[in-house]
């Protein structure tokens, strides 16, 4: 295996775990540095993050050693998988958002009318939902659940691209 290529496959898994590394601890400031709460289907997105970090840092590893450079590359294409699932949630999220798809009724929907002021005030005291179809912040025109679809379409790209590494 030439140094070129072994580079290759340790640099991608490196990126999109350390790439991954930073959207999810800026989704982490997000929520509790800025005070904007995460709904449902957010908490849902971040799942491809929180499992796609340690099979990329592990194939960073493994790719270092030329007896598991097969074993690396395997975890690449895992890697590149979890995060196709990931593009597919975060696309999900933006359609619901933006009205394209029917969310989950326990965030989405219109809010149901209270019969009563007491109604009202139980509910007020028991029942605070994070809608999954408004959007809580845009960066650059898109919402964070687009953004998180192109990240994770990227990271699959990347990850791809290492898997497909080949020995001299």
């Amino acid at each position: 295996m030439s140094l070129r290529q072994w580079n290759f496959v340790y640099l991608t898994a490196l990126a999109v775990a350390l790439g991954s590394l930073v959207i999810i601890s800026g989704a982490w400031f997000i929520e509790l540095g800025l005070g904007i709460k995460p709904c449902h289907l957010c908490l849902i997105g971040r799942l491809p993050h929180y499992f796609g970090i340690p099979v990329a840092a592990a194939a960073a590893m493994l790719a270092r050693s030329s007896q598991k450079y097969h074993l690396a590359r395997t975890l690449l294409v895992l890697t590149a998988f979890i995060y196709l699932v990931g593009t597919g949630i975060g696309g999900y999220h933006a359609g619901v958002e933006f009205g394209v798809f029917q969310g989950p009724t326990d965030c989405t929907g219109p809010l149901s009318q209270p019969a009563s002021m007491d109604d009202f005030l139980k509910q007020l005291e028991t029942v605070k939902v994070i809608r999954c179809d408004e959007v809580a912040m845009r960066v650059f025109g898109l919402s964070l659940a687009a953004w998180n679809a192109v990240i994770c379409f990227g990271f699959t790209l990347l990850a791809s691209l290492g898997a497909q590494a080949r020995r001299a």
